[in-house]
Order: C-alpha cells, then structure tokens, then sequence
C-alpha cells in the first residue's frame, strides 16, 4: 500500500506551480437573510480546492462564513414571517405569480453558468462534462418543474361533487422548509429540494454543504432580485452548529435533507414535535451489481465501470458492489480490471480525465482503511494502480474476493474502491439484500427472461428501483427517485416533488343554489387564487 501522504506518486497529475491555469478565489463572507445580502462579522473558514500544486498542497479558493446557531435561527425567523401562518404574500400568490418568479431566476442563473461550471471543477472536482452536465440537468429540472406545476394546477382546476357536497380541491404550501443539500451534487441536488418547495409557495431556509459553498454566492443578488423578502434565506457553516438550533425551536416544518442516516437520525431528534415535521430524505446506499452467467459481458462490464467508477463512484447511485456468478468471476474480472486500468487520472479539465482528486476531507484515509481491513480479511487487489493514493487523488482500486467479513461489503464507501464478490445462487443474493440496511438499486445483467422476472419481483419489494443490463441511476428527473429502510424517506421526482412539498386542501359546501352561486362569483371575479377555474398556458 502506498502511503497517503506520499507527495511523488501521482504529482504529474497536479498542477504545476508555474501554469497559467486561471485559479479562482471567492472572497465570500456574507450571507442572504430576509431579502438582504449581510456583512458576516464572525467567524470564516478557509475553502481549499482537492487540486494541488505539483510538490505541494491543496490550493486556497476562497472563504466563506462559519455561521452560528443563532444567525441560522434569525434567517429561520425570517422564513417564518414572510409565510406568516399562511397569510404572506408568497404562500398566498397565485401559481402564475410563483412561476414567473422562478423563470426569472433560471434565466438570470444561466448568465453565470460559465462561473458555476467552473467552481465546480475547483472545489469538488467533477471534470468538465459532469460539472457542465450538473448545472444544465438542473436548469432542466427546474424547467420541468414549472411545467408539471402548470400540468397539476390544471387538472385541478375544477370542481367536484360527491354526497351532496361541493368542493375544490387543490395543494397548498407547509410552511417553513429546511433544505439540506449534499457536497457530491451541491447544485443539482440542493435545487431538487429548493425549487419544488419554494414554487409551491412554502418560504426556505437553504444550508449550504461545507464542501461545494463557493458556487451558491454568485446566487446571492438572484435571489434578492426574483424572490419577495424572507422566502429564500441562506446558511452556511457547519452542520453540527446551525442545524440542530434550527430544529430545536420547532419551527421547522419541513426537513428536507440529503446526506447520511447517520446525520440525519441526530438532527431530527432535536425537533420537539416530531409528529409535526415532515421529512423528505435522501440517503446512503449500497447498490448491487448481479451479474449473472448469462450475460453479455461486454456490456455488463461497460456498465460496472460506468455505474461504480463515474464522479469517483462519490454517488448514492453508484454501483457499491459487484456480485458475480462464481462460473464467470475469472473472465469477468479480467475485463473489469483492463477496463478499469484504462481510466485516465488528472485534473476536471483535462481531456478525457474520468478519475480526479476527492474533495472530501479525510476520505483517502477512510478507503485507505478500508482497503487495508479488505486485504488482512482475504481480499487481494487485483488492478495495475490499486492501492495508489497521494494527497487528494486514490486511484480506482478492485477488491476480490470481497466477502462478509470486510468492511467494504457492508459499509458505503463513496469513492473509487470496488469489490467484488461471487455467488453460487440467488439465494446468496437475497440474503444480502434482504439483510442490508439499505435498499435504494440493485442492476440485474443477464440475458434470461425467467431469471429475471424471479429477480425483478423479489427486488422490488427490497429496493425502490431495478435496473435490467444497465447500470443504477437517478434519472431521468420525471422517474421516482426513492429508497427503502436507511436509504430515502419521500420520493423525488418533478411529479413526486411537487407533492413532497404542499398538502392537499379543500374548499367545500353544501351543494346547493346559494352555495353554488356563492363560489361561481368568487370564480368568475377571479378574486380569490385558490378558488378558480384559469388554465395556466
């Protein structure tokens, strides 16, 4: 095993001190609390980029604000006043009002989508086309949010009438909605959250993830710009010391977190009327591979290194082990391992890198350990730059066999570390599944239609989404993205997210002339924005 902190290893693959490589540098020390941007005066923390200089350590990018619980809970106050019980001028807008509000803040963030994509690259090093594929992914999402708000406000818009009552039924905001995004996708991810619950009409609280803050200041002005005071506040600091003072007041009423189980188990017993908060969380998974021996190898090998190894395999979707039908394991193995040692390591913006430096603190430690207790439990490493690490950068590294006893068969290792394991029957496979803590994916590969439909109708009742001869992922955004036991609580999707975040309510009356006649003037005047028949175009 080379030593971690080995600074010769993969040097070339750093930055040389004397290139002319534009490096970035955000000052920010400020942050958006009711409608204004304000001067942080405590404490900063330094954000330092996973690249390095050659020879050298991670370069300095920028600063942001190390806020404390009680600024957080001032913007958490904020967010309170302006939806005020349901009465602010938001959470009562019509949807036109919130959309074109929403349109307008996509329009003006893609003018900084240059600036965006480059942060990306810097602070959580996704080389190019993943950071470019991020930020318009998620101009798309919000895009098809819009319209599939139009979609579920037309389709609302009528009445219905069942055992003599009349009533018009449509949703309506929560409230105050905590949004918690995650460092692997501090974008796309965090505006899965954001956009759903604020175009319903709920007003945010929005902390940023510690790694992947810089990208979120050039947003500041937008915001201030497109959205009325208070709906849109923003934290930044540590977890540990904003949120659960956030929670502690109760004021919560929606929680809306990606990241571990493990966190979010610790923040949500901080809210003193549980029963009162709503919760939409997407956490940690361990999906399988299972690789049968009637496959097509060479696409089920595409697919593994795709699904294992893309963005570093630091994805909740990524493929977190790889079972293989013990008849086929040699040959499988052989053409993993070829494919895998073609994999080029470098910087986000060099041609063709698909392996670059980790930008979370302590993980090439974490894995180192983990390849250490793979190797004293029988496990051998099995590629040509396994084991390698220095500074930020581990190299894709194959553990086989993988077995039970190992760490890494259970634990979620979010980085380049593969195992696998073989199986003799499916049996081993539901077993395995059947007794993980998570249940999020699983991929089958084989090319009998029997063994599959065995598979597909055991899984779906394990985890939320079965992929055939293809590798497990998120999208496209309009599918559910969900999971079972400590993986997700809510479904996310620009359908299910739109639901995640309003409550079906009703405006109801006895179905008579007076009644009728009543909400017919209320429709026809347009004066109410929930009470009508508009159709939004």
């Amino acid at each position: 095993m080379t030593d971690s902190t080995s600074t010769q290893l993969f040097d070339d693959h750093f930055l040389p001190k004397d290139s002319d490589v534009k490096i970035p540098y955000v000052a920010y020390d400020d942050y958006l609390i009711n409608g204004k941007i304000v001067k942080w005066e405590g404490e900063m923390d330094d954000v330092y980029s996973p690249i390095c200089h050659q020879g050298g350590g991670p370069i300095k990018i920028g600063t942001y604000p190390m806020m404390d619980g009680a600024t957080a809970i001032s913007a958490l106050d904020a967010a309170k006043a302006s939806f005020n019980n349901g009465r602010g001028a938001w959470a009562t807008a019509h949807p036109k009002t919130r959309i074109a509000a929403v349109e307008k803040y996509i329009r003006l963030l893609k003018e900084k989508r240059d600036e965006v994509i480059d942060l990306l690259m810097w602070e959580i090093c996704k080389n190019t086309a993943a950071a470019a594929s991020e930020f318009d992914r998620t101009m798309d999402y919000c895009t098809d949010t819009i319209a599939e708000l139009k979609a579920l406000e037309n389709r609302d818009s009528t009445f219905k009438t069942d055992g003599g009552i009349a009533a018009h039924i449509r949703r309506a905001p929560l409230g105050t909605v905590l949004c918690v995004g995650p460092f692997n996708y501090p974008l796309n991810e965090s505006y899965a959250l954001l956009i759903p619950a604020l175009i319903m009409g709920n007003s945010v609280v929005m902390k940023l993830p510690r790694t992947g803050v810089l990208l979120h200041r050039p947003t500041f002005e937008l915001f201030q710009e497109c959205f009325p005071a208070g709906v849109v506040n923003i934290v930044s600091g540590s977890g540990r010391a904003t949120l659960p003072p956030l929670m502690e007041t109760g004021k919560i009423d929606v929680f809306a977190f990606i990241g571990t189980s493990k966190a979010a188990s610790a923040i949500l017993k901080a809210h003193p009327n549980p029963t009162r908060l709503r919760t939409c969380l997407g956490l940690e998974a361990k999906n399988p591979a299972i690789i049968c021996n009637d496959c097509d190898l060479d696409v089920t090998v595409a697919q593994c290194i795709k699904g294992s190894l893309s963005y570093n395999g630091q994805r909740c979707t990524a493929l977190k082990i790889i079972f293989v039908q013990e008849d086929i394991v040699d040959e499988f193995v052989k053409k993993y391992v070829a494919a895998v040692d073609k994999l080029k390591i470098g910087l986000p913006w060099g041609e063709g890198v698909q392996i670059t430096p980790l930008p979370e603190s302590g993980k090439p430690k974490y894995l180192n350990e983990l390849i250490e207790d793979a190797l004293a439990k029988g496990a051998k490493i099995v590629n040509a730059n396994g084991g390698k690490s220095d500074r930020t950068i581990v190299a894709p590294t194959v553990l086989y066999p993988a077995n039970a006893e190992m760490r890494i068969y259970q634990e979620e290792q979010f980085g380049p570390l593969v195992p696998i394991a073989t199986f003799k029957n499916l049996e081993e496979i539901y077993d395995y599944i059947s007794s993980s803590n998570y249940g999020q994916q699983a991929s089958i590969f084989s090319s009998d239609t029997t063994k599959i439909s065995s598979l597909v109708d055991i899984l779906v009742n394990q985890v939320s989404r079965v992929n055939i001869n293809s590798t497990c992922q998120r999208g496209p955004d309009t599918y559910p993205f969900t999971g079972r036991k400590d993986s997700a609580t809510g479904t996310l999707s620009v359908y299910d997210a739109l639901r995640v975040f309003s409550i079906r309510s009703l405006v109801a009356a006895i179905d008579n002339k007076t009644n009728t006649n009543i909400m017919s003037k209320i429709v026809s005047d347009s004066s109410s924005n929930f009470l009508r028949m508009d159709y939004l175009f």
